[in-house]
């Protein structure tokens, strides 16, 4: 999984999370870009860049892995996830495939950190119609839970502590 960071036009720092399209396990949740380990992979890494790119258009070459970030378990599947922080330019055209991902969405580090936003809130899908009541934060009219937020409770406070600032600008 490959978790993009870029500065906007601000020196906002935000992250590129997508919406996964009402397919498997994890549809309709929002994700990081990530997927499945396949043969032709070489690493963890090359497979987090190969799923960046097969999902949001995302070429391998304009990736700056940061940080290899600590594994996470996914609780639906019992795997455990492993995540790379890669720095990624500003202003890019996000091109997501419609058999993986419904939005492409860049919310600030700073807003996804907000504690007064997190609480038990309702999500649903194609899976759940009838509503999953999940600890979770909102992002526009979504809302971000399970193992993504575990990964942001990690990844977030280093990243507003300025723990990688020098590769991050």
């Amino acid at each position: 999984m490959l978790a993009p960071v870029f500065r906007d036009l601000h020196g906002e720092l935000r992250l590129v999370l997508i919406v996964r399209t009402d397919r498997g396990h994890h549809g309709g949740q929002l994700a990081f870009p990530g997927g499945r380990v396949e043969p032709r992979d070489e690493s963890l890494v090359a497979t987090a860049l190969r799923e960046a790119e097969e999902e949001i258009g995302l070429a391998p070459a304009l990736v700056s892995v940061v940080a290899e970030l600590p594994p996470v378990r996914s609780g639906p599947t019992n795997i455990d996830v492993h995540a790379f922080l890669g720095r990624v330019p500003a202003g890019l055209a996000w091109r997501p495939s419609p058999a993986e991902v419904v939005e492409v969405l860049t919310p600030s580090v700073r807003e996804l950190w907000d504690p007064e936003l997190r609480r038990e809130r309702l999500f649903t899908s194609a899976r759940w119609p009838e509503g999953l009541l999940v600890d979770g934060i909102p992002v526009g009219d979504r809302v971000l839970w399970g193992m993504t937020l575990r990964l942001l409770d990690d990844l977030v406070p280093r990243l507003l502590a300025g723990e990688w600032e020098d590769a991050l600008r």
